[in-house]
């Protein structure tokens, strides 16, 4: 939960650089919640069938989309890219194939154009894992 707060807490933070671990942490766990609240659409009556479109999915999608943005961002410059690369995802499908697999990517080494390894500032926060 600690990585996906970091998110939320540098919402328009298009600098630096962001490890595996902070982009994949937040991106299941918006899954997760994007998946309950569409869950919570459907059984609530929230649901717009002729738009396909949650009212409760459709906010929160909107609240996280920015900070999404720049998790990617920094996440693509963490392996020495820069953050239009995210516009692959123009590309139908084969755009988010070549994302899918950049974001899988290890962390550059020591210092790049970005900043520093995020992996080599500090120690990991306590409880980190949920433990």
């Amino acid at each position: 939960m600690h990585w996906y707060l970091k998110v939320l807490r540098q919402y328009a933070d298009f600098a630096g650089r962001a490890r595996r671990r902070e982009y994949w942490t937040f991106s299941l766990i918006t899954f997760a919640i994007a998946v309950t609240l569409g869950i919570i659409d459907l059984t609530t009556g929230f649901y717009h069938e002729a738009t396909d479109l949650g009212l409760l999915s459709t906010l929160y999608g909107l609240g996280v989309m920015l900070p999404g943005l720049a998790v990617s961002a920094r996440r693509l410059h963490d392996t020495g890219r820069t953050g239009w690369w995210l516009l692959l995802l123009l590309l139908p499908i084969l755009g988010a194939l070549v994302l899918f697999v950049l974001m899988l990517l290890n962390s550059n080494t020591g210092d790049n154009a970005y900043g520093p390894n995020p992996k080599e500032m500090t120690a990991e926060p306590v409880g980190a894992h949920g433990i």
